[in-house]
């Protein structure tokens, strides 16, 4: 039926212009308007500062984060040469008020200001202004401090003089708007990662954290003296080294490349890599070239040097198994895909890398026999490994333990069918196993009890990962496959939610589970399919009335507020809950209180794993213990 409403012709035309266009579709510019969207903001007033410091102007950046009745409050200074302030007469306004209001404009769109930056496509400063409650910008420069205020994307001030310096620099201060983000609180432990790393890339320059927030001042430095090289130590840890760390850099075109690696005895590679000081999570170019390069000096050496016959030819993983390795590229006019700079597009700077990685180890293997045969007989330790694995995979697939069809016998399957609307709890311990079946939503929720702790993966071969039982279990409940066969396409739960003691075992088992989930399945926690579920530690009562507590503290708070004759039970257990009360603080979808499993850093989520199912128990213990009572947790 044709009517006014369906009428498609130039009036239906609209045009959303700077601010506006931003505020009404803010993921296209930062990603999301969750937790990642916030901390975007803050990046974006950091990779400003942090140009400045590689245009070598600024030595010393400041971040400061308060806390407001409705958010955090943000505050990034820098002492490089201060944001323009002059007139420009094409749009009768001043530089600074130009570069806060409109899109795609700066000084970084030629080479004449800065020959590298991470700040490219002339919108960051835009943003953080569209999308904050907020936004005071102070600059110093030609011996005077300059301050305009903005809110949402426009000016509530006039650009004026409100003093003398003889300093330069620049602060952006501003407060995440409510009524973009759900929630405007700066996540602490990415933000340390962020600005730890950021040292690393640049060192000697001084950076320093001031946070206000939680009725505390805490005060931390980030600083390194040998740049890339202590950010390998860091990455490591407590790992066990079997080379020294490999350090080079190569000049061209331009374009420089920094990158240092060491073999540890580990199953994994760690590779972080950077463009202009921006993270490239997704990879890109620069990461291909380094990966050829390296694949093609050890196995050229172990051509020239080795006399062993093999039955199968070494591939490029096995020459990364248990690498740790930085990238750091400095370079005029990056290519990245998206405004959130996930990966990198020149095709040029593979050929730059990859012949500086090659000239480099094929040099270092020549010159260091004693610790080229530690990294070729690791190599070649992880081409039989692979070929292991291939065949126990073999027969597990002959088998039909991970894919067959059939649905394992422990699991309680729900009666929806579609991945959306299905949960899928892993419960520790059969009792709870028990009364989760009979408290549960048989409609949306199924059930998987486990028994006992699953296999380690963080210290287990493959033939062992494919022996599991436990890991069986799993595999075919998820519906996922593994390894070759992972399709997370396939999942037959799109909410799969831990739920385990909340004690030190039940953070280990979790612990576990999260481990596998991060090395097999790690798609599913990308997706956001991946939860962690809270039960209660306390029952309070008195009388009729009866209230549950999560923490110490809400124990404290909800027994003084019943006031004497207080009853109080600890649970010990899940198992210890009858199915109404496992349902009505748990499992119900409208009271119950989870977390959601992210990987935002891997960095940061690999050396929690290190810690966690590394080698060093103390370490591990001491850990489980500190923060097994911590909450940090997503209402649902």
């Amino acid at each position: 039926m044709q009517g006014e409403n369906n009428k498609y012709d130039a009036s239906k035309i609209i045009v959303l212009e700077g601010a506006q266009g931003i505020r009404k579709r803010p993921a296209m510019y930062i990603g999301s308007t969750g937790s990642k969207g916030v901390l975007h903001l803050l990046q974006e007033a950091i990779d400003n500062a942090v140009d400045e410091a590689l245009a070598g102007f600024a030595k010393n950046i400041t971040v400061h984060l308060s806390s407001s009745d409705t958010g955090d409050v943000a505050e990034v200074s820098d002492n490089g040469r201060g944001i323009p302030v002059g007139m420009m007469d094409k749009y009768g306004k001043s530089a600074l008020e130009v570069i806060m209001t409109t899109l795609h404009k700066g000084a970084k769109f030629s080479n004449d200001v800065y020959k590298i930056s991470g700040g490219l496509h002339g919108v960051g400063l835009t943003v953080i202004n569209a999308l904050s409650e907020f936004t005071e910008v102070t600059v110093k420069r030609d011996g005077h401090i300059y301050t305009q205020t903005f809110s949402k994307g426009n000016p509530t001030s006039e650009l004026r003089v409100i003093g003398d310096s003889d300093e330069t620099g620049t602060s952006i201060k501003f407060k995440p708007d409510p009524a973009i983000f759900p929630a405007t609180k700066f996540d602490s432990a990415l933000l340390f990662e962020r600005l730890r790393y950021t040292s690393y890339l640049d060192p000697k320059l001084m950076i320093k954290l001031v946070d206000d927030r939680f009725n505390a001042h805490e005060e931390t430095e980030f600083y390194s003296e040998n740049g890339i090289a202590d950010f390998i130590k860091y990455i490591n840890g407590e790992q066990k080294p079997l080379t020294n760390i490999i350090k080079a850099r190569k000049q061209q075109d331009g374009v420089q490349v920094d990158f240092a690696f060491q073999y540890v005895d580990s199953f994994d590679e760690r590779l972080e890599a950077f463009v202009n000081n921006i993270k490239t999570g997704e990879g890109g170019t620069h990461v291909s070239g380094f990966h050829s390069g390296l694949t093609r000096s050890i196995l050229n050496y172990i051509s020239k040097n080795s006399k062993e016959k093999r039955e199968f030819d070494i591939i490029g993983d096995d020459t990364r198994e248990g690498l740790t390795a930085v990238l750091s590229v400095l370079m005029p006019n990056p290519e990245f895909e998206g405004q959130t700079k996930e990966k990198l597009g020149n095709v040029e700077i593979k050929s730059i890398i990859e012949t500086g990685v090659y000239d480099s180890l094929s040099r270092y293997l020549e010159e260091n026999p004693k610790e080229a045969r530690s990294i070729v007989e690791k190599v070649i330790n992880a081409a039989n490994a692979r070929e292991s694995a291939k065949r126990a995979r073999d027969l597990a697939r002959k088998k039909s333990m991970f894919e067959g069809a059939v649905l394992p016998g422990k699991l309680t399957d729900c009666i929806e069918r579609d991945p959306a609307k299905s949960e899928l709890f892993i419960v520790e311990g059969e009792s709870a196993g028990g009364s989760s079946k009979q408290g549960r939503n048989v409609q949306i929720q199924a059930i998987l009890p486990l028994k006992g702790k699953i296999l380690n993966v963080e210290k287990a071969s493959d033939e062992k990962i494919f022996e599991s039982a436990e890991l069986n279990t799993i595999v075919t409940a998820l519906g996922t496959g593994i390894r070759e066969t992972f399709n997370p396409e396939k999942v037959r739960y799109k909410k799969i939610i831990i739920m385990s003691d909340a004690d030190v075992d039940g953070s280990h088992i979790q612990t576990l589970l999260l481990t596998f989930f991060y090395r097999f399945q790690r798609k599913l926690i990308e997706s956001g399919y991946v939860y962690i579920a809270q039960p209660p530690l306390y029952k309070v009562s008195k009388g009729k009335e009866i209230a549950y507590c999560y923490t110490d503290a809400q124990l404290a708070e909800k027994s003084k507020t019943f006031g004497a004759n207080v009853s109080v039970q600890r649970y010990k257990g899940l198992g210890e809950m009858n199915p109404d009360q496992l349902w009505e603080t748990t499992m119900n979808p409208d009271s119950r209180v989870l977390k959601q499993i992210t990987i935002n850093d891997a960095a940061l989520a690999e050396q929690l794993f290190v810690i966690l199912m590394g080698l060093d128990v103390a370490q591990r213990r001491k850990f489980l213990e500190e923060h097994s009572g911590d909450v940090r947790f997503l209402d649902i």
